[in-house]
């Protein structure tokens, strides 16, 4: 099941060369974040390009629910009245953030440390994954956190009453618990300082810095030191989302499967912090052109123009891994249609997603007759080269909507159809993908 409704069985069969402008949807990590802080600026944050998928719509719907004004203007354009640093109101309902783990940990986040009670679940994925990672380091702000065996949901958060400043080492590569101990940091005095090993996304330091906040960001031998002064009044702004990259990573990954095919994939984010599969596609000899680029809301973008050709495998740089650590799917898909291995290690966070995402590639693969090793923290890809992915198999999505595109964008160049079990968690992030992979040519169908 979907967790949104009944499955919805879909099959991709070999087609011919994609051609045509993909027009993928906002940024899925800048919008949840741009929702949150519109609610605790003071005034009307405007908001365009928004992604409307069901994750960051659960989002939507818990700033309401916290006392927020959410109103949709147009086609990804929202408005949010906020309600201040510290003005959350406590919701009479539980916050349901159906497949969202971003949207979960950072409204967790974002309410730690002020005096008020919520409850959160989600769907049956949702409910697999560890809150503990984000709940343990809200505790010592002084929240308090109450959930299933495990630090799983359904849980319920009270925040902090007389919140104290915390400074945090990250012990694993985390955007999502950077970004919740900044948020929980926000209403607590003083400054509160995160301490990165090794550098995640950064979209919550720059949206923090554009709504006003002070942060700083220093690169020290002990990695990256995040800094923020607390209890600052956000300032609303008009926020330009700009077009994702892991979304984009679809459309981009079965232009370089598909014999032939040559796809424009405009204002892309290149953020450093998020472009690792592009610079790994490129490394693998992927014809790629980054074109125009430029900066929308204070994040560099450029046009992508994506031409078919010959692929190698290569091992990817282990440091590498947070940059692109939603890709790994696609690229496993792509690296089966290559010559030679692709070996992707220090991977070990895809086993914590939506899914476990090493074993769901892994059998996933198999089941279409690519061989693979894995481990722990490692997956290896043998690819096919110009013998051609079998094909021929249903794969299970697990409730995971880019282990359910992976394996379609697979199915457009392999020599028999693949099947996904249940698209319907592709609604979460990418609701256009279907329309706008068959406006490309992809053969593409619901069973």
């Amino acid at each position: 099941m979907s967790g949104h409704g009944d499955p919805i069985p879909m099959t991709a069969r070999k087609s011919g060369p994609l051609r045509g402008t993909a027009e993928v949807p906002g940024d899925k990590s800048i919008s949840h974040r741009a929702l949150i802080l519109g609610a605790l600026s003071v005034g009307e944050t405007r908001v365009t390009g928004l992604l409307e998928g069901q994750d960051v719509l659960d989002t939507a719907k818990a700033m309401r629910t916290f006392g927020a004004e959410v109103v949709r203007r147009g086609v990804g354009e929202w408005s949010v009245h906020g309600v201040g640093v510290g003005g959350f109101a406590e919701p009479g309902q539980v916050i349901d953030c159906g497949n969202s783990g971003t949207g979960v940990r950072l409204i967790m986040g974002a309410m730690a440390t002020t005096p008020i009670t919520a409850t959160f679940t989600g769907d049956a994925s949702l409910n697999k994954r560890p809150m503990g990672r984000v709940t343990d380091p809200l505790s010592l702000f002084g929240a308090r956190a109450f959930g299933r065996a495990g630090g799983r949901l359904p849980m319920t958060v009270v925040g902090a009453a007389a919140p104290v400043p915390v400074r945090y080492a990250t012990p694993v590569p985390s955007a999502q618990v950077k970004s919740a101990v900044l948020l929980a940091g926000l209403n607590a005095p003083g400054q509160t300082v995160v301490i990165e090993k090794e550098p995640t996304r950064d979209h919550t330091e720059r949206m923090l810095a554009g709504f006003g906040a002070q942060v700083t960001t220093e690169v020290t031998p002990a990695g990256r030191v995040i800094t923020l002064t607390g209890q600052p009044e956000l300032r609303p702004q008009a926020v330009a989302v700009p077009r994702d990259p892991s979304s984009a990573a679809f459309p981009v990954c079965a232009a370089l499967m598909v014999e032939g095919s040559e796809v424009f994939v405009p204002g892309v984010s290149q953020n450093p912090t998020r472009n690792g599969l592009f610079l790994t596609l490129v490394e693998m000899g992927a014809d790629i052109a980054f074109e125009n680029p430029r900066e929308e809301g204070g994040e560099p973008v450029a046009d992508l123009r994506v031409r078919f050709g010959p692929l190698q495998g290569i091992e990817v740089p282990e440091d590498r891994a947070a940059s692109m650590i939603d890709e790994y799917p696609v690229l496993a898909a792509l690296a089966a249609t290559a010559e030679g291995t692709t070996v992707m290690r220090g991977v070990k966070e895809l086993r914590v997603k939506e899914s476990d995402r090493i074993d769901a590639m892994a059998r996933g693969l198999e089941a279409c007759g690519v061989r693979i090793e894995e481990d722990e923290d490692t997956l290896i890809v043998h690819g096919t080269g110009t013998g051609g992915v079998p094909g021929g198999a249903v794969v299970q999505s697990h409730l995971d909507h880019r282990i359910a595109m992976s394996f379609l964008c697979l199915g457009l160049a392999s020599r028999s159809p693949i099947g996904v079990d249940d698209g319907g968690p592709i609604a979460t992030s990418f609701p256009v993908f279907e329309g706008l992979m068959q406006n490309l040519g992809a053969e593409i169908s619901r069973d």
